[in-house]
C-alpha cells in the first residue's frame, strides 16, 4: 500500500501558531529583543558567563544587533560539565522543577534544570513539532524513547500531552511487546529513535505483522543521524510517513527543530526560541546561510538555564524557511566529534550507512569497529544481510566485496567488512552505538 499524500496531514494555516508564517522582520525584532534579555538575565545570575564575557571585554549592553552575537564568547560541553551539578543555573535551585542529564560516559554528566515556565514552553515546541509532522488532536501516539534522566521520552510524553492527545508511555525496550502493544492499542503516531523504528519493522516480519495493516500513519524520529536512504527505508516497509525531528539536551532537548510532513526538506528551526548560527568547526568565525559548518544554538527564552552560543557539535547547513517562514536546518550529517580519520581521510558513519544502505542484500543494521592493524588505524564494518540471503554465503561475500569497492571508490579509504547473518549485530533500544573502539 503507498503512502497517503503528505499533503493530507499538513496542518491548516489558522492551526499554526501566528510566528510560525510571520515575516522575516517580526522574527528578527522578537529574537533581537529576547536575546537582549537572555544575555542580561545569563550576565547578572551566572558567575561563569559574567567572567567570560568580562574577559572577552564584552557586555550584554554592547548587543545591538544580532549580529554583534557573534562577539559573544562560545559555550561548550566542558564548561557545562565544569560547572556540575548546578553551577550554571540562572535562578535559585527551588525554582527548578525538574533535571535531566546527559549520560556521562565519557566524564561528567551535563546537568539540566528548567522551571515551570521552561516546562511548559519545552512541551508547545514538541506539541508544534508533532502538528508539524502531521499529529492531531486526539491521536493516541506510542512513545518509544527512553524516560528518565534522557530528555527523549518526557519531552515527547508532554508535547503530546500538550497537543491533546492519547500518550502510551511504553519507553524503550521490551520489542516483542511494543509490536503486542501497537497491534492492540492501534495508535497512528510513534516518536522513536530511527534505528529502533527498523528493529520495530523486524520485530514486526519476525511476528508476521502486516505493515500495510498497521494504524501507524506518522513517525518522529531523532536523537541521532539518519540519512534519506533509512527514511525511504521506514517508508517503504511501514507505510508511513517518517519524519525528523531534533534536539539536544543541553538547548532544551527534542523540539528544537522539525520536518514540515508536507515538505520534508529539512528541518524549521522554532527561531522564536533558539537563534541559530553556523560557524566554521576550525576557526569559530560564522559562515553564511547555506554553507556547511558546525551548528550553534543561543537560548531565547529559558530561565533555568539559558545556553550562549552552545557549541553542539553538529554539522549541517542554514537554509531558507520554505513551509514555514523559520529557517531550516538540513539534515545532520554527522558530528565534528564523531568524524573518523583514516589514513589521513575524513569520513562519517552516515556515509558508510548510505553505502550499505545501496548495496544489494544488505540491511541497514551495521556498526564500525575502529582497531590497531600494527601501528595505524583500521576500521572494519559490522553489517547484516537481510533475510532474503540468510545462510547464502555466496551473496553474503559478494557484498562484502561491493561494499569494500564502493568505500574504497567514493571515500577513498580501504576497510574490511564482515557480513553477518540477520540478528547477530547489536540492536539499539535508544540511540544507536554506530562506532566501537578498539584501539
Amino acid at each position: 500500500m503507498p503512502l497517503k499524500p503528505a499533503s493530507d496531514y499538513a496542518p491548516r494555516k489558522e492551526d499554526l501558531d501566528p510566528i510560525e508564517i510571520a515575516s522575516r522582520d517580526e522574527i528578527s525584532a522578537l529574537q533581537l529583543q529576547r536575546l537582549q534579555s537572555t544575555l542580561a538575565h545569563a550576565y547578572d545570575n551566572v558567575a561563569i558567563y559574567r567572567e567570560r564575557f568580562d574577559a572577552a571585554g564584552i557586555h550584554p549592553d554592547d548587543v545591538k544587533t544580532l549580529d554583534d552575537l557573534a562577539r559573544v564568547p562560545f559555550t561548550t560541553k566542558a564548561e557545562l560539565r565544569a560547572s556540575y551539578p548546578f553551577g550554571m543555573f540562572a535562578v535559585p535551585r527551588e525554582q527548578v522543577v525538574r533535571i535531566h542529564a546527559s549520560s556521562g560516559t565519557t566524564g561528567k554528566p551535563t546537568v539540566v534544570g528548567y522551571t515551570q515556565n521552561d516546562v511548559d514552553m519545552w512541551a508547545g515546541l514538541v506539541a508544534r513539532s508533532m502538528r508539524a509532522a502531521g499529529a492531531r488532536p486526539g491521536d493516541i501516539v506510542h512513545v518509544a524513547y527512553g524516560y528518565g534522566l534522557f530528555t527523549g521520552g518526557l519531552g515527547a510524553h508532554y508535547g503530546a500531552e500538550k497537543l491533546a492527545c492519547t500518550v502510551i508511555p511504553v519507553s524503550g525496550g521490551m520489542t516483542a511487546r511494543q509490536i503486542q502493544l501497537i497491534e492492540d492499542f492501534r495508535p497512528r503516531v510513534i516518536m522513536v529513535t530511527p534505528s529502533y523504528m527498523l528493529n520495530l519493522l523486524d520485530e514486526m516480519e519476525r511476528q508476521g505483522v502486516d505493515p500495510d495493516a498497521c494504524s501507524l500513519e506518522i513517525g518522529l524520529h531523532g536523537a541521532e543521524p539518519w540519512t534519506p536512504e533509512i527514511r525511504r527505508s521506514i517508508e517503504d516497509r511501514g507505510v508511513m510517513h517518517a519524519i525528523d525531528i531534533y534536539g539536544l539536551s543541553e538547548v532544551i532537548g527534542p523540539g528544537v527543530s522539525c520536518e514540515c510532513v508536507e515538505t520534508k526538506d529539512g528541518l524549521h528551526i522554532w527561531e522564536d526560541h533558539f537563534y541559530p548560527e553556523i560557524v566554521d568547526p576550525e576557526t569559530g568565525a560564522p559562515v553564511a546561510d547555506g554553507e556547511i559548518g558546525e551548528l550553534v544554538f543561543t537560548s531565547l527564552t529559558k530561565e533555568a538555564l539559558p545556553i550562549i552560543r552552545y557549541r553542539t557539535r553538529d554539522l549541517t547547513r542554514l537554509l531558507p524557511g520554505t513551509a514555514r517562514s523559520m529557517r531550516r536546518m538540513q539534515k545532520i550529517t554527522g558530528r565534528s566529534d564523531d568524524m573518523i580519520i583514516l589514513r589521513g581521510v575524513n569520513l562519517f558513519p552516515t556515509q558508510i550507512e548510505e553505502l550499505v544502505l545501496k548495496t544489494d542484500t544488505l540491511s541497514p543494521h551495521y556498526q564500525l569497529e575502529r582497531y590497531k592493524d600494527g601501528n595505524l588505524d583500521a576500521l572494519k564494518v559490522h553489517v547484516e544481510v537481510d533475510a532474503g540471503a540468510a545462510g547464502d554465503d555466496a551473496a553474503k561475500s559478494a557484498a562484502a566485496a561491493s561494499l569494500v569497492s564502493k568505500v574504497k571508490d567514493l571515500i577513498g579509504v580501504s576497510i574490511s567488512v564482515d557480513v553477518h547473518e540477520p540478528g547477530e549485530v547489536a540492536r539499539s533500544e535508544g540511540k544507536a552505538q554506530r562506532v566501537v573502539d578498539k584501539r
